[in-house]
């Protein structure tokens, strides 16, 4: 009786270890796979934070760069443009209408002028100049004995407006420039002044009229003080009660001085 007691028992404890091993079993599958699954999920947002973390840090450091370039550029300018003064000196090249049955006269020109800035791009400027050439008025002109063809004019102005620079880089710019004021012409010097002559060869009367001047300075820097300049012009002026519309060119050199 005791014997089969101690059997029964052994059986009873071996059916629940078996019964037992089974879930436990399960137990430890479902945590491994919950351990499993949450690590994954942790190494791909890990995976995915890295490349945006690294994509803000190279946009940071081109904003960075791009920064430095911008003040480097804006320095360079300053250097250039914050002149207080500006003087230049050159030459300059008009195709002049000296009368009005007369065919257009090459003339070429001294120049000089100065510009007070206010600003890196707003200005005035004083401008004077010089205007030599010669007018043909044809081969069958007998004045006072002598045949003249081609009598020498020239015109001298000058004239004040303002300049703006609407476009800047370390290098050149771009500027925009209107001058008015006053010109005297002379068309009478090859026949002793005599302006009843000059009329007759068909020129302008010796006098003064007003001068309009257009011109688009475009400029460029050998150093910060000193530049090269080229520009086109349209020029208005008014000999003989008429409008004469002369198109041309000046070109010059530039010293700058005086910062702001």
């Amino acid at each position: 009786m005791s014997s089969s007691c101690r059997f029964a028992l052994l059986l009873a404890l071996g059916l629940a270890a078996v019964t037992a091993a089974p879930a436990q079993s399960s137990s430890y599958t479902t945590s491994s796979s919950s351990s499993l699954v949450a690590s994954a999920s942790g190494e791909a947002q890990t995976q995915a934070g890295q490349p945006a973390a690294q994509s803000q840090g190279q946009m940071s450091v081109q904003a960075r760069i791009k920064a430095r370039r911008e003040q480097r550029r804006a320095a360079a300018i300053h250097e250039a443009y914050a002149h207080r003064y500006e003087e230049y000196t050159g030459m300059g090249y008009l195709r002049f209408n000296p009368g009005s049955t007369l065919e257009r006269a090459h003339e070429y020109a001294w120049n000089l002028g100065v510009t007070r800035f206010f600003d890196e791009r707003l200005g005035i400027t004083v401008d004077g100049r010089g205007y030599y050439g010669t007018a043909y008025v044809g081969g069958l002109n007998n004045i006072t004995g002598n045949a003249i063809t081609n009598p020498a004019i020239s015109q001298y102005s000058v004239t004040a407006g303002p300049t703006y620079r609407f476009y800047l880089q370390p290098k050149y710019s771009v500027a925009l420039r209107v001058l008015g004021g006053f010109e005297k012409g002379d068309f009478s010097g090859d026949v002793n002044h005599n302006e009843s002559d000059a009329l007759s060869l068909g020129l302008w009367p010796d006098g003064y009229t007003y001068a309009l001047t257009a011109g688009l300075p475009v400029e460029y820097n050998l150093t910060p003080a000193v530049g090269l300049r080229v520009t086109p012009e349209y020029r208005m002026t008014g000999f003989g009660s008429t409008v004469q519309n002369n198109l041309g060119f000046t070109a010059s050199i530039v010293y700058r001085f005086g910062k702001q």
